[in-house]
Formats: structure tokens, C-alpha cells, sequence
């Protein structure tokens, strides 16, 4: 065998082999960053059921601290790239799970005393993959959670809303 005519095939059999593993390799970190943005939707849900749960249903810091940001931070996520509060849905619902179409009513049987569970929704979350070549988004599933009813922000024996205060 020529070494003259051969110099040239050890670069293209680098070029094929290194494109299959280079492609596995990123593969393998956009599935490690989608599992870790699956975990952090579901904790985001978990926690922002939990706040609501607790908290007045008129503060506005409940979508942001289930975000991972701060009480004064309105902006996306902190954690979650593109999470903003645009995606979060947060229902309250009565003993049979329909939605109490006004929970701020305190003195009608329909609004805030029939509410008996809180739950908060991630809906039309675009994952965006980093792949070189593969530049694609897809919208994961809505992710939920719903927890019963506890303060809501409220004490046990006052029959008023209390000043809103952070949670």
C-alpha cells in the first residue's frame, strides 16, 4: 500500500466515527438537562401548590416563589430557562374539583369558603435542544398539582383577609 495515497483516509474515518460520538455525547447531556427541567417543572408545581395552599389567594409573590425567584423578581425563572409566569396556572377548586370561577368573593358560597383544593398547572413549556445541527423546541405536558386547602393566608378565628403579606 502506498503511505501517500492512505494519508487522507485516517482523516475522513476520524471525521465519520467522531461525528457518532460527538452526537451520542450531546445527546446524553440533553436528556441529563431534560430530566433536570422535568424534576424542576414538577418541583415548581409541588411548591407553588404547597405556597398557595398557605398563602393569601391575592398575594401576587405565590407564581414567582414557585418560579425559584425572589418575592420582588418578576421575571422568568431563575432555575427553569424560559419559565415565566405566563405558563403557570394556578386554580382553586371546590369539594367535587370544579373550578370556583371567583375565590376572591369572601361572603358568597360559590367563591372562597366553598374552596376546598389548590392546585397550579405548568401548561406550553418549550424545551429548546442544544444539540449543534438539531435545533429544534418541543412542548412538554402539562404538569399539576393540587393539595388541599389550609390557612389561605387566613387566621382561624377572624372572619377577615388579613394584610397581604409575603409568603
Amino acid at each position: 500500500m502506498n503511505r501517500k495515497r492512505m494519508r487522507g483516509v485516517y482523516v475522513v474515518e476520524f471525521a465519520i466515527t467522531g461525528l457518532v460520538l460527538f452526537t451520542l455525547l450531546f445527546g446524553v447531556l440533553e436528556i441529563g438537562r431534560l430530566y433536570f427541567t422535568v424534576n424542576a417543572l414538577n418541583e415548581t408545581v409541588r411548591r407553588g401548590a404547597r405556597l398557595a395552599a398557605v398563602c393569601n389567594i391575592k398575594d401576587p409573590t405565590i407564581l414567582r416563589r414557585a418560579m425559584f425567584n425572589a418575592a420582588d423578581n418578576s421575571g422568568a425563572s431563575s432555575l427553569i430557562g424560559n419559565l415565566t409566569s405566563a405558563n403557570l396556572n394556578l386554580i382553586y377548586l371546590d369539594k367535587d374539583g370544579a373550578v370556583i370561577a371567583n375565590p376572591d368573593d369572601l361572603t358568597s358560597t360559590n367563591g372562597f369558603l366553598a374552596i376546598r383544593y389548590v392546585q397550579l398547572q405548568v401548561t406550553n413549556f418549550s424545551f429548546n435542544l442544544l444539540i449543534p445541527g438539531f435545533n429544534g423546541a418541543f412542548v412538554l405536558p402539562v404538569f399539576r398539582s393540587t393539595m388541599p386547602r389550609e390557612s389561605l393566608g387566613r387566621q382561624p378565628d377572624a372572619n377577615v383577609v388579613p394584610e397581604i403579606t409575603p409568603c
